[in-house]
């Protein structure tokens, strides 16, 4: 990557390499049609999702519900709705490469309709994916089922595309398991990654979780790919981008939006501190190393408490290297998590948490310590995590 600066821009005619990590200001669907046919590696949007909500949302309280009332995302009729996504993914497939992949989200509201504008455009389905909230926002007035999840649909550009998947690596950070559609369980965003105003306001009311996006790029992308974001909003694609060594455009016309992208992008150095490093070691690169072995290496102690990312549900590390809750019995991380979770499957590599010197570390760092103490010597003090250059 060329500059850690980021640049607006409102070209007539792009040149690719010359905006990359770039913010593009205006009409998503005019940005694209200044971009050259077959220049982009993938593509990751998060259209507005149309949801026409009739009146204001409350708690049970009386609190009003910050819930998703732009007027980016209001349209007149399903029709116009319909029009707007047909012409912008039109762009989107011209400008994507013949072997790059699209990733679009959207819940009950619009996902369907775009699925179809998909089929007709010509992209080629692979998966639609189930993103399944830790945290969702309850269904308050008690009339439906809580709205748990997001849908994705992954597609190439055509039925013949030779689509990037990392298949190896998925499976191995899934703790061996082959990743399923359905597997994707992520925390909505909050906390210190949620972008707020000066009055704690959220900045943007749909801001995607930093993991979902780690995800998708790590499983269609490589290293130095072009990731477009024609609707980029907070910049979560763009802050994914640069700390995973890739590089991005993102289109936005709202100033406020197009700041705040620009300051959290900013901020990140990918030479320093684990978000500069790339977990991309394939399988028989990478030995694997069980709890009890991190035990026995003195990374972990039995007895320690974990937690999940939250803190609502704990369990004390036993002698064996599995978990215990209370006089209960002993379980693997993977099993102790999936049933507190009550679901299928849990890597509770990256489910629990340990506390240290006041912040809640995931399980998976203290793994990765004991596995570079373990064998070190066999793999000659070589760290199993791959260096991304930073710009100059």
């Amino acid at each position: 990557m060329k500059s850690s600066a980021l640049k607006i821009a409102s070209p007539k005619t792009l040149d690719v390499s010359l905006v990359t990590d770039t913010i593009l200001k205006g009409d998503c669907i005019a940005m694209m049609q200044s971009i050259p046919d077959n220049s982009i590696d993938m593509i990751f949007a998060d259209p507005p999702y149309n949801m026409q909500l009739g009146g204001d949302l409350h708690r049970p309280d009386n609190s009003h519900v910050d819930a998703v009332t732009d007027a980016w995302d209001q349209y007149e009729s399903f029709e116009a709705y319909d029009r707007f996504t047909t012409a912008w993914l039109r762009e989107a497939r011209r400008i994507l490469k013949k072997d790059g992949a699209i990733w679009v989200i959207g819940s009950y509201h619009n996902i369907f309709r775009v699925g179809t504008a998909m089929q007709d455009a010509g992209f080629w389905i692979q998966n639609d994916i189930i993103w399944r909230k830790a945290n969702p926002m309850p269904n308050f007035r008690g009339t439906r089922f809580t709205n748990a999840h997001e849908t994705l649909i992954w597609a190439t550009k055509g039925k013949d595309s030779k689509a990037t998947f990392h298949y190896e690596f998925l499976k191995e950070q899934n703790d061996g398991v082959q990743m399923r559609s359905d597997d994707w369980f992520i925390p909505i965003c909050s906390g210190d990654e949620r972008l707020t105003d000066s009055d704690d306001n959220k900045v943007h009311s749909t801001q995607k979780p930093e993991e979902l996006l780690k995800r998708v790029m790590l499983s269609t992308s490589r290293p130095g790919d072009v990731i477009l974001d024609p609707f980029f909003g907070s910049g979560t694609t763009g802050a994914v981008a640069k700390k995973l060594g890739r590089h991005f455009i993102g289109i936005e016309r709202e100033d406020k939006y197009i700041k705040a992208a620009t300051a959290r992008i900013k901020l990140i150095n990918p030479e320093t501190g684990p978000e500069g490093f790339m977990p991309f070691a394939a399988k028989r690169e990478k030995p694997r190393v069980s709890v009890l072995q991190v035990i026995e290496a003195g990374v972990l102690k039995v007895g320690e408490r974990v937690t999940d990312k939250m803190g609502r549900f704990e369990a004390v590390i036993c002698a064996d290297g599995l978990l215990m809750q209370g006089d209960g019995p002993h379980k693997s991380i993977h099993k102790m998590g999936a049933e507190m979770m009550e679901a299928p499957s849990m890597n509770g590599w990256t489910f629990w948490h340990i506390e240290r010197g006041g912040r809640r570390i995931v399980l998976d760092e203290f793994r990765e310590t004991a596995r570079k103490k373990l064998f070190a010597d066999t793999h000659g003090q070589r760290s199993m995590l791959l260096p991304i250059k930073g710009k100059k």
